[in-house]
This record gives structure tokens, sequence and C-alpha cells, in this order.
């Protein structure tokens, strides 16, 4: 496989007039894409940018931020992405923590930029001979922060060799050619929107269209326009779309599959999304330590709602007990990763490194397990896991049971202090729009599946849930917020 840093030249020369990348505002074909890439490594290359630096960009989802990422691998540098509504603190932390050599966005930010018009805009025309750039596969590519639930975020460094393993995994798994066309509704500043929507189906020879700013009520209207043949989301946004008017019935018939990743999602909701809009929904699993994606569900089935289906190929994902030895069959425990997709470790921070990697091995943090096909079904957060009075409760085996309430939307649960039993658990529920279930009648729901310990002290109907940048259900933040009245 090619290297996807040569992915425009390459393209250019294969079909110069075919399409490649969208968004709101304009189209570019091959050849245009190629050299606005060029112009924005000869402007790069102007400011002093080369082998090793860091560039950062500061966009929101614009075919701009593709340009420039593919302009700073052309000269050697890498790209860290910033979320565009962070605060100027927390911009500058990132900025600052890569050492950028240049940061790149629109308007004034308040520090030091280039304008991303006059970088990688359609009037920027610049291009002048620069040196050759060979891309090593050890040359760092991405440097993509983590949320910061534990803490300070921290920069997890991907390779060149990490993304071009990556990308190949999810071309053999879902099958992706020169007849696709993904849609990105994910942030480009998280490496799924980066690599599951962009790169790796423009490396197969398809098209992107990077979508505006998500809106649940006229998203299909974006569908029926552009005809992609997958999207790929997070729960949440499924959980919106499943809510809208059952008066429409979209058009859906250009998407060969959809795809959910970042947090678990429901067997339930599945079902309903498929059921409403007749489209298969493809679960995955995987870090951003990872590089995005470690196991999914076949495209080709069979597909198994409740798991987060089978090892990419390329990669070994073991499950270990506390001791760091291999656990039973279907005995919970640690889920390890191992392949050419884990990073090469966080950035300035070898300590963390150290404990994260382990004799080659991505320690999650995830308790999982493999069923007897050998799909993996994920049972919690190591750091989620609630301890009542001595019982180890995990809160997905309860969100499992909320969710099978018809009623149920979503679901979260937390721990709660207690001062004898230390922790109990705590519900958080969206109902159905149009549904009047109560508190007391999920109460019931949970006591005829549960045992006693597990059934939450309380559950607090709600009509969102916190959330994180990527679209994770922030319980941190949950743990935090007093109960609705």
């Amino acid at each position: 496989m090619q290297h996807v840093a040569e992915t425009p030249r390459v393209r250019a020369l294969w079909n110069p007039t075919g399409p490649c990348i969208a968004d709101d505002r304009e189209e570019l074909d091959n050849a245009t894409f190629a050299r606005r890439v060029r112009i924005a490594a000869t402007i790069l290359h102007e400011q002093g940018v080369g082998r090793g630096d860091v560039v950062a960009v500061v966009l929101p989802n614009r075919l701009e931020l593709v340009v420039i990422l593919f302009a700073a691998w052309h000269i050697g540098a890498a790209v860290t992405p910033v979320k565009p509504d962070s605060t100027f603190e927390e911009m500058q932390y990132q900025i600052s923590d890569c050492a950028a050599k240049v940061v790149i966005t629109e308007g004034d930010r308040g520090f030091a930029s280039l304008d991303v018009a006059d970088v990688a805009g359609p009037a920027a025309t610049t291009i002048a001979p620069m040196p050759t750039v060979v891309t090593e596969d050890d040359a760092t590519a991405l440097i993509i922060y983590t949320s910061g639930t534990t803490g300070q975020p921290k920069g997890v460094v991907l390779d060149h060799s990490n993304i071009t393993a990556m990308c190949a995994m999810l071309i053999e798994t879902l099958g992706l050619d020169e007849t696709d066309h993904s849609l990105l509704i994910l942030p480009l500043f998280h490496v799924n929107g980066i690599v599951v929507s962009v790169l790796s189906p423009l490396l197969a020879g398809g098209r992107a269209t990077i979508a505006g700013r998500f809106s649940a009520s006229t998203f299909f209207d974006v569908v029926e326009r552009v005809r992609p043949t997958y999207f790929s989301a997070v729960p949440a946004i499924y959980a919106m779309l499943v809510t809208q008017s059952p008066e429409r019935t979209p058009d859906t018939s250009s998407l060969r599959r959809v795809i959910c990743g970042a947090a678990p999602m429901s067997a339930e909701l599945i079902a309903r999304f498929e059921a409403r809009f007749d489209v298969p929904l493809v679960e995955g699993y995987g870090l951003s330590e990872g590089t995005c994606a470690s196991t999914v569900n076949p495209p080709d089935g069979p597909r198994k709602p409740g798991t987060v289906g089978v090892p990419l190929p390329g990669q070994t994902i073991a499950v270990v007990d506390a001791n760091g030895f291999l656990a039973d069959p279907g005995e919970p425990g640690e889920v390890v990763i191992k392949g050419p997709n884990v990073m090469r470790g966080y950035l300035g921070r070898p300590k963390a490194t150290a404990q994260t990697i382990v004799d080659g091995w991505l320690h999650t943090g995830d308790v999982g397990y493999f069923d007897p096909d050998g799909y993996l079904v994920l049972v919690d957060r190591i750091k989620d896991m609630i301890i009542r009075g001595g019982e180890n409760i995990y809160p997905k085996e309860i969100e499992n049971v909320l969710h099978a309430h018809p009623d149920v939307l979503e679901a979260a649960v937390v721990g709660a202090p207690h001062e004898v039993l230390g922790e109990v658990p705590v519900a958080h529920v969206v109902a159905m729009p149009g549904t009047t279930v109560t508190a007391s009648h999920l109460l019931e729901h949970c006591g005829v599946s549960l045992a006693r310990v597990k059934i939450p002290v309380a559950v607090h109907l709600t009509a969102e849930l916190p959330r994180n940048p990527v679209g994770k259900i922030d319980k941190r933040k949950l743990r935090t917020m007093p109960a609705p009245a």
C-alpha cells in the first residue's frame, strides 16, 4: 500500500479530474487538491516549518484542515489539531505542550498565528521549489490530545507507520474502494474523524465530504444531497436521529453501512436505528492510543449487537487479569492490544507511557471478555467500577438493563458516595420522546434482572446527559452534578 502522505500526488496522477474532497463551501478534484497541498507546503516552508516541527491547527471542520494536514506531511512536519471552541488557556496549553512551530486558524485568537485563508485558501497561489523530504515511517504524523478526564490532556503521538497500518486495516475490513464516499460529521480534532472518514476513503481511491455543524433535524437532507456510502458517528448522534419525527422517511439508499465508535452503543439503540432507517450499523471499538480502531463487527456479518466485534487484521487483542496473566475464557479482565497501530507514546511523558504500554501491549483500562465466537464484549471502564460494601459493580451491566426498557433512550450509571457502603449506584436516564416513564417504574424494571446490590438507589430522569468534546458521556461531570429536581 502507498504511503498515506503520498495520497494527494498519487491521486492527481491517477485521475486528475476525479472528485476528492468537499465541504459546505467548495469541492476539489484530485489535481486541485494536490495543488492546494503543494501551495500550503510552500508557505509553511517559507515560515520556517520543516522536518520534525509541529503545526497546530485551530479550525472547525473544513477542507482546509485536510489540506494543511497533507501539506505538513509533505515537508516532514507533524500536525496537532486543536478543538476550535477550547478556552484560550486550553489552546495555549496544547500549543505550548507540543512546542508548535506555527499555529493556523481564522480570526484573532489572542496569540500569534497564520490565517488559514493565506495558507490553504483558494486565493493562495505561491509555489516555490522546496527540498525533497522523504517521509520516514517512524516520523511523527499526528499528536492527538486526550480529553483530559484524569488530569491535564496528554498528547498521543502517532507516527506514519501507525496511520498507514490503521488505514490499511480499515480499508480491508470495511471493503473500501474507489466507489466509496464518506460523509464526515465527527470533529477533525479527533483521530476517528481523520482516519475513518478522511484518510481511509482517500487512500482507497474514494472521496470525502466534510459536513458542517451537525443537526439531527437536517442531517438526512445532507445525506440525500451528498449521497455518501457511509458515515461514522457516536451513540449520541444515533440516539438523536432515531428520535426524529417518524412522519418523514428519508432516502438512505446510498448508504451501504454506517459506523459507530468512540463509546459503546446499546443493542437496543442499534436495533432501533436499523429498523427505522434500513441501514446496517457496524459497531467498533478502539482508542486514540491505538490510532482509532481495534475491533469491529464484520460488515458482511455475522454482526452481534452487544459486542464490539472481532479484532482487526494485524492486531492481537487479549484479556488479562489483575496480575497480567491471560484471563480464563469468558472471564472479564483488562483489554490489552498489540499491533502496528499502537502509539509511540505520550508526548514528553515517559512514565505515563511506560504505565500504558507494557512489553508492547497497550493497556486500555477497559474491562471485557471474549464470547465463545471470539467477539469482544466490553464490561466497563476499570475506573468506573463501583465498590458497594465490598461488592464490585460494573455500571454498564445496569445500563444494559435500563436500555432494554422500550421507554429509555439513554442511560448512564455512576457511583455516589455513601457513608457506610462507600459507594452506591445512581442512574441518570433520558426517556424516549413522548413517553411517561417514571423513576419508580424503572427501578421495578431493574429489580427483575439485577441482584439487589446492583439496583440503583435512585433513577434521575433528565433531558440530556453531559458529554465530552468527542461525544462520550462525561461520567466525571455527571458525578459532580446535583441530581435533577
